[in-house]
């Protein structure tokens, strides 16, 4: 009998569930119908699959419009017209950047500032969309902080690669094609991840270098280098004649048409280096091309060396100064030759 009677009640509680206000749909049915089971049938069929279609339009409009506005950023910053707070920020100095480098970098920023963008916008529309299908999402977004503090605790080097990447790219630190340095292992960028930076250097040797593992990086080729060569001369010879010899080499090569490109500003002399045991070292720089100090440095040895045999000036080879002494013993009337000497 209580089961006769408990029955229809609950199932006349049920269709007799009133609209909540947001339910537009099944309060206009209702409204027209009378119809508990027609309303709830029309927030169902037709309510919640538009107010899901709209979550998404509006998760692809907000998307397109946040890469719109990243894509008009970077395009900015690689022709070098972003405002000065921003470019400070994000470009350094803009004049000091090579245009194809600003580019490159620019290009990357954008990238990465777009999927940075289409995360977070899928993230929350998703959860939106699960909200309108009446799944609780408070279990979820609880398991989901427990997990991201889990990954946080068990992967902290993973996130430290990502997060050290992506500050290596917003600074400009290196990019691909660069010669870098990292410690470890230096050569040629081939490609920059925000995990780990791919080197190859001089023997074909390819280089992981995971980037939360980078503690300082010597870049060879931003901007401008410099070819520096320590030349050794022999003591007899007249060094402000040396000094003169090389500027003159240094010079010959700079109005090179084969080498007039490399050099970008006036070579120097900056005078003797060093009084080594067997010459006296003189240095001589070059301000050069990004990447071009070894082919600018190779050119001027041959041209010193050629030069120096032209004008004997010494190129000394190792050298030392024996003195020979006969012993306080020896027979004065043995030949000195014969005697054994003391270096």
């Amino acid at each position: 009998m209580v089961l006769t009677t408990s029955a229809p009640s609950m199932l006349a509680a049920v269709r007799a569930e009133p609209c909540t206000p947001d339910q537009f749909w099944c309060t206009l049915v209702h409204e027209q119908t009378g119809s508990d089971l027609a309303a709830r049938l029309a927030d169902y069929l037709v309510g919640r699959p538009l107010a899901i279609t709209g979550i998404v339009l509006l998760g692809l409009v907000i998307r397109w419009l946040a890469h719109r506005f990243i894509n008009r950023v970077a395009t900015r910053a690689a022709q070098g017209l972003m405002p000065g707070k921003v470019a400070r920020i994000s470009i350094g100095h803009v004049a000091s950047i090579d245009p194809a480098r600003r580019v490159q970098r620019a290009q990357a920023m954008g990238s990465l500032l777009g999927s940075i963008a289409t995360g977070i916008i899928v993230a929350i529309t998703s959860v939106m969309v699960l909200a309108e299908l009446g799944i609780n999402i408070g279990p979820l977004i609880a398991g989901a902080g427990i997990v991201g503090v889990a990954l946080g605790f068990g992967a902290q080097s993973l996130v430290k690669d990502f997060i050290s990447g992506v500050f290596m790219i917003f600074e400009d630190q290196y990019g691909v094609g660069d010669v870098i340095n990292t410690g470890e292992a230096s050569g040629t960028v081939e490609a920059v991840g925000l995990r780990v930076t791919r080197l190859r250097d001089v023997e074909g040797t390819v280089w992981y270098v995971r980037n939360g593992e980078v503690l300082r990086i010597g870049n060879m080729s931003q901007g401008w280098a410099k070819a520096v060569l320590d030349i050794g001369v022999g003591y007899g010879e007249d060094i402000a004649r040396v000094r003169r010899v090389l500027l003159e080499v240094a010079e010959q090569l700079r109005t090179d048409p084969e080498y007039a490109a490399l050099v970008l500003d006036d070579p120097e002399v900056l005078g003797v280096q060093d009084l080594a045991a067997d010459s006296v070292t003189v240095r001589l720089t070059v301000k050069t091309a990004p990447l071009q100090q070894w082919t600018v440095a190779r050119a001027l040895r041959e041209r010193i060396k050629a030069r120096f045999d032209e004008d004997r000036i010494e190129i000394p080879f190792p050298q030392r100064v024996v003195w020979h002494r006969p012993e306080p013993d020896a027979d004065p009337g043995v030949d000195p030759g014969t005697v054994p000497h003391q270096r």
